[in-house]
């Protein structure tokens, strides 16, 4: 018999180049699909960013203020978007499924937050900003029900319209500041600075609107309102609040109701009737008829408005305006 070759050392050489290069190549196939499966998922948002979802287009200015470009803010509720009557979508608890701090307006505006909580999920801190505020109660009114009268309804307690008043509104401004301090520490005085400027253009709005509201007289200040969103307005710049629906845009005035408000403008003599966006325009065309007053404009109630209503601040500054212009 004859003993086997030995193999050639150029075939040794080949296979040993065959294994590596398989070796190689299924490491680099393997390699990316064991680390998609182990790496967490990315965050929506900027990335190094505090994430916040707001559900109030002030808390939404307010955090962008504050956050500057530390923060990713994510408005779930636009400007223009009627409060009382919004919904959540599913992609809106995507949003906050996967955010650290979630701002609400609070005091019962948002009526759908204890569902909307459970479908999100998540880990984020939800920071009830108006918890923390002084309340007014909020007025009982003569309203009729409407066919679709649910969960987003005010009836009575506390009156959510919170931020029409600026000292509300720096109180506010405290509470965003210590949450995102909360959730960013390493950001806290960076927080701290930007709340403190805005504080300081706060201040010099309200000094504006109280030399714009001097012009009118204690008597000439009653404002009739689609609904009854300005007490806290009313309380701050001494004003008598005659609303012809109730807090919430759903609340629609009765018969009985509309005939009382004809008689008190007329009894009062007031100027103007102001609209909203959002309301009944038949019942305000009924009132100035019957009255004699004239439209006095729109003034934005329920959130933030476009062009130089699109911040809180300018939103306060056209209401202001308008308020006085209309009153005169």
């Amino acid at each position: 018999m004859h003993a086997p070759r030995p193999a050639s050392p150029l075939l040794l050489l080949s296979r040993a180049a065959l294994v590596s290069a398989l070796v190689v190549a299924l490491a680099t196939f393997v390699s990316p699909l064991l680390a998609q499966e182990s790496a967490p998922a990315t965050p929506a948002g900027a990335p190094g960013k505090l994430r916040v979802v707001s559900l109030s287009p002030v808390l939404t200015d307010f955090a962008k203020e504050i956050g500057g470009d530390k923060v990713d803010v994510v408005g779930l509720v636009k400007p223009g978007v009627d409060p009382h009557t919004y919904d959540p979508t599913p992609a809106d608890a995507q949003q906050v499924s996967s955010t650290q701090v979630v701002l609400i307006s609070g005091k019962g505006l948002e009526g759908y937050l204890t569902k909307f909580r459970q479908a999100a999920g998540g880990k984020a801190t939800w920071v009830d900003v108006g918890a923390a505020l002084p309340s007014l109660e909020a007025p009982e009114h003569d309203h009729d029900h409407d066919d679709d009268h649910d969960h987003h309804h005010h009836h009575h307690g506390a009156d959510p319209h919170w931020w029409h008043s600026v000292a509300n509104a720096k109180l506010a401004v405290g509470v965003i500041r210590e949450a995102f301090a909360a959730a960013a520490p390493a950001d806290k005085e960076y927080f701290a600075g930007r709340a403190a400027e805005y504080l300081e253009k706060l201040d010099a709005m309200d000094k504006e609107i109280k030399v714009a509201l001097a012009d009118l007289p204690r008597d000439a200040r009653k404002l009739v309102t689609s609904h009854d969103a300005f007490q806290y307005f009313a309380k701050e710049r001494g004003f008598t609040i005659i609303a012809i629906s109730g807090i919430s845009t759903r609340d629609q005035p009765s018969s009985k109701k509309i005939v009382k408000i004809i008689n008190q403008i007329r009894a009062d003599k007031v100027k103007a009737v102001f609209y909203e966006s959002v309301e009944n325009p038949k019942v305000i065309a009924e009132i100035t008829k019957e009255t004699g007053a004239k439209v006095g404009g729109s003034l934005v109630a329920d959130g933030l408005g476009e062009g130089a209503a699109s911040t809180y601040i300018g939103m306060m500054k056209a209401n202001a305006t308008t308020i006085v212009q209309g009153l005169k």
